[in-house]
């Protein structure tokens, strides 16, 4: 017998937002973890509001549409509040019931900016990462580094003559030299700077994203945006394992962390910081040349047997930079200004934290 096609509109759902979700969905796992890192950082997001005046949207729920923006390759806010009305997973994920009006996307925005005035995404990464180190999926020895040119969100032809350029020999680069970044700066973004990823590409405005990876499960420890620069990815480097590793005295008796980098790091100033801070160098040396010269290593570190592994290892911070460009805002930042990047940047590896995490758990159902 053949339904009927009626066409009469049903006035009540009995079935909740929660028991549409299919039990193994992926962002099932995601929530959770979301979830508990949230609450842990539960009074940073307290002095982001005031306690007078209308309430506004809460950050925990800004939050968590920023990372569906990101998983599911949004380009930007606007395409995110449509979807946001009538798909019941991202509903139910942001924490919106089925009748709860949807958001204005210039309120949205609005309210995003305070998150990143606060610098919120900092602590929401080292709550993720606490979870991963509750659950023992972190590695406290050995680690990777590495950084990724992110287009920033100007052209070219913005870039102009700074009006008040530094005088010679008082410039950026060795010995006072003057850099282009001294001699001019991009209308749109003057935080953006031309830079390229080979000889032979072309330049373009960009910003420098680096990312800290321990090597057990390929977890991204630190993370951090900066204005782009040769220099900038050793300097990040250090800053990042002072903060994600743990200092050379609270570690277990003769236990030495490695790290492992590609050829841009190998410098002798840089080598000799890791040994300061009794961090094995596994960097890649030059083999031919002008730069062989700069190859740092002792006899010592050139027998490590560990020395093996980690290039091999290297290669799993390279799906962090895939993952987080391909068909995903990283592949074109939208946003203007350092600290903006920065923290956008930080948001994204927190994701990709999440999506490796929950595959890594073992599935709880219900």
């Amino acid at each position: 017998m053949r339904g009927p096609d009626l066409q009469q509109a049903a006035m009540f759902s009995y079935l909740t937002l929660e028991r549409r979700i299919p039990a193994d969905h992926p962002l099932r796992a995601i929530r959770r973890l979301t979830d508990r890192a949230l609450q842990q950082i539960s009074g940073e997001l307290d002095k982001l509001s005031s306690w007078t005046g209308r309430g506004s949207i809460p950050p925990e729920r800004l939050r968590r549409a920023l990372l569906l923006m990101v998983l599911y390759s949004v380009r930007s806010e606007r395409p995110l509040m449509e979807p946001l009305n009538y798909n019941l997973l991202f509903r139910w994920f942001v924490g919106l019931e089925m009748d709860d009006e949807g958001w204005d996307v210039t309120v949205f925005s609005k309210n995003r900016e305070r998150l990143i005035a606060g610098e919120v995404s900092q602590p929401l990464l080292a709550a993720v990462l606490a979870e991963a180190r509750e659950k023992q999926l972190l590695s406290a020895e050995h680690f990777t580094v590495d950084g990724t040119l992110l287009p920033a969100w100007a052209a070219s032809r913005s870039f102009q003559e700074k009006s008040d350029p530094p005088a010679p020999g008082q410039g950026s680069g060795k010995r006072g030299e003057l850099l282009l970044r001294d001699k001019g700066e991009s209308k749109t973004d003057p935080e953006a700077r031309l830079d390229k990823k080979a000889t032979a590409d072309q330049s373009g405005p960009s910003y420098q994203g680096h990312a800290l990876m321990e090597n057990r499960h390929g977890l991204v420890v630190a993370a951090q945006a900066r204005c782009a620069g040769r220099a900038a990815e050793r300097e990040a480097a250090l800053e990042m394992l002072d903060r994600g590793v743990e200092g050379k005295d609270q570690r277990v008796p003769q236990a030495e962390s490695t790290l492992g980098a590609d050829t841009q790091y190998q410098d002798p100033t840089f080598i000799a910081a890791l040994r300061t801070r009794g961090v094995a160098p596994h960097v890649s040396e030059y083999t031919k040349g002008a730069n062989v010269c700069k190859n740092a290593w002792n006899d010592e570190e050139r027998a490590d047997p560990r020395r093996a592994i980690s290039p091999r290892k290297r290669r799993l911070i390279e799906r962090v930079f895939g993952w987080a460009k391909r068909d995903r805002p990283l592949q074109q930042i939208k946003l203007r200004g350092l600290k903006r990047v920065d923290g956008f940047y930080r948001l994204v590896v927190t994701a990709y934290n999440l999506v490796r995490m929950q595959k890594l758990i073992p599935v709880q159902v219900g």
